[in-house]
């Protein structure tokens, strides 16, 4: 099985949650992880399908909460969920590790909160001090709060290596198709 990590963040993202989204989903494909997103081809979603992409061999794919969303051109799996907003939590279960890129919506928002009910790691990457404290108060040792993408990653190995308990399991090496 390959490890599967959920990058959310909002479709209308500032500029730097866009950048972070773009070198977080590079840095999952070269660990050879599969990246799952919302699918959409705007904001932060496609911002991390796109970075992936930049890595020969990498897997993208993205759950699309209706038939018409427009598919980014980086997902190379599209499950239309005709879910709407409850897709979320379709994002949520299908990954072991979701990474927050920006909270600047509610659907956003949304997941990090499904995820913690389901007892999920999450990294919060640029989160305020106010966004890192909400969260960390609902879900205490499951959220991490990091500002580089290459922190968020170095967060999710620490994580395999303290074995603290969690439910994340540590990532199959890539077999390929």
């Amino acid at each position: 099985m390959r490890y599967v990590v959920g990058v959310m963040g909002p479709a209308k993202a500032r500029r730097k949650d866009v950048e972070n989204a773009r070198a977080l989903g590079e840095l999952i494909a070269r660990r050879e992880w599969v990246l799952l997103t919302g699918g959409r081809d705007v904001g932060v979603m496609h911002a991390a399908n796109q970075g992936a992409k930049k890595v020969p061999r990498s897997l993208t794919v993205g759950v699309l909460p209706t038939t018409r969303d427009r598919i980014s051109k980086y997902v190379d799996v599209a499950v239309i969920t005709e879910m709407g907003n409850a897709r979320n939590n379709v994002c949520v279960l299908s990954s072991q590790v979701i990474i927050a890129c920006g909270l600047g919506g509610s659907g956003t928002v949304s997941e990090v909160a499904l995820a913690l009910k389901a007892g999920k790691e999450v990294v919060l990457l640029g989160a305020t001090p106010t966004e890192e404290k909400f969260f960390k108060h609902l879900g205490g040792r499951l959220v991490s709060s990091v500002q580089t993408p290459e922190d968020a990653i170095n967060a999710i190995l620490k994580r395999f290596e303290r074995g603290n308990g969690s439910n994340m399991q540590a990532p199959q090496p890539w077999g390929g198709c």
